[in-house]
């Protein structure tokens, strides 16, 4: 079969490589990665795992790594609206002929290996990240951590953001055993940073197992919000004056405590200037005037979600879709009594849950056939100075901004 030649086309095929969307397990990247020579990259990899905060810790590593001259990759996922979303390479996506030509290598490589659609992108990316040999490449794990497609590379320096229950179908019931599938990104004698301020035991048993030299949010690192700025400190150093970012101060401080556990050394300037400019699309983000999108999609995240929009001022008119295998009660229950109107929307596909069913946990009757419905009820219904926003999950920020663009375009 001729290799096909657009992204478009690959995807495709990715798409019907193989029927399952989830499968742990490590023996076949090993196997494809080993062939690709890919089980160890040129640069310094760290390896950023966790229930929530992956994204952000990626996002303000990369911003400040980069204020500090270097070049960084990052591999993250899920995308929102281009698969080119998940390799950035000093804060620009990879282009799409490059895309096909690591596809292609990929695809020659695993011979009869069959490979689920994230393995073969993780793979790609790899792929991407050793021809262009940046200084440092961020790995963000898709799910769990352990048997994780990102975890087939020898890395340089692990991350645990925090640990909430999510995918526990796969990963278990407790925070103790979740802990120990993302503690399996751990590497004995390499530099680990938990930034979760009550760890489950399992993460620091792990790392004493592996002999992983761990630092601990509020043990060996601590930080403190004062006003407009915030504080941080580790190993007797403190850092006071710094600007707070627009992404959470608790995964800023995480990503300090990495910085300071790796062997660059960025100046304060530089630290300042990262964290004033990480962004995160789809995190917090203000698509135009009160009207604001967040993937917030389990409690935690929610719960986070909840304490910046009780910042702002105005009723808020909340969007709300999510997948059916999530904690949909308890996530929005935490948003609750910040919420004056509810327009609950079905999420298409296999997983997405039903509007009627988070319109009956909210009490609510009315509830809409597509995110773009609920849109577009709620701004038409908000008043001057009220504010609408869009959460749930990535498919439904997603869709949100598809909408948004869409509206751009006509325009």
């Amino acid at each position: 079969m001729p290799m096909p030649r657009t992204l478009a086309d690959w995807l495709t095929l990715l798409e019907g490589l193989n029927m399952a969307h989830i499968e742990l397990g490590l023996e076949r990247m090993q196997r494809v990665a080993g062939r690709l020579g890919l089980l160890s990259l040129p640069s310094y990899v760290i390896t950023v795992g966790g229930t929530n905060g992956k994204g952000s810790t990626c996002a303000l590593l990369e911003s400040m790594l980069m204020a500090g001259g270097m070049t960084v990759g990052v591999y993250s996922s899920p995308h929102l609206l281009d698969y080119r979303e998940r390799v950035r390479i000093n804060g620009d996506f990879a282009d799409e002929q490059a895309f096909c030509d690591a596809f292609a290598a990929v695809e020659e490589a695993r011979g009869d290996t069959a490979l689920t659609y994230f393995e073969f992108g993780t793979l790609a990316a790899l792929w991407l990240f050793r021809a262009k040999c940046p200084d440092v490449v961020l790995l963000e794990v898709g799910l769990g951590g352990r048997l994780d497609a990102t975890n087939v590379v020898d890395s340089d320096q692990a991350v645990i953001t925090t640990i909430a229950l999510d995918h526990t179908d796969w990963l278990g019931s407790d925070r103790d055993v979740i802990g120990y599938e993302k503690a399996g990104i751990l590497r004995a004698g390499k530099p680990a940073v938990c930034g979760d301020p009550n760890p489950p035991a399992s993460i620091a048993e792990q790392a004493r197992q592996k002999g992983t030299p761990m630092a601990f949010s509020g043990r060996d690192f601590h930080w403190q919000q004062q006003g407009d700025s915030w504080s941080f400190t580790m190993a007797g150093k403190q850092f006071d004056g710094l600007p707070v970012p627009g992404l959470p101060l608790m995964n800023a401080a995480t990503a300090l405590a990495v910085l300071a556990a790796s062997p660059f050394r960025l100046s304060v300037d530089a630290i300042a200037t990262g964290l004033r400019q990480a962004s995160l699309a789809g995190r917090l983000t203000e698509l135009s005037p009160g009207l604001w999108l967040d993937v917030a999609h389990n409690p935690e995240s929610a719960t986070y979600l909840a304490s910046r929009l009780a910042e702002g001022q105005g009723s808020i008119h909340a969007v709300v879709g999510m997948l059916k295998d999530k904690d949909i009660s308890a996530t929005l229950a935490a948003l609750t009594p910040l919420v004056s109107h509810w327009y609950p929307a079905t999420l298409a596909g296999p997983r997405g849950a039903d509007g009627s069913e988070l319109s009956a946990l909210l009490n609510h009757a009315a509830y809409f056939e597509s995110v773009t419905a609920a849109l577009t009820a709620a701004l038409a219904a908000r008043a001057e100075g009220e504010r609408v926003v869009v959460f749930g999950s990535f498919f439904t920020v997603a869709e949100a901004l598809a909408w948004h663009r869409t509206q751009q375009k006509e325009l």
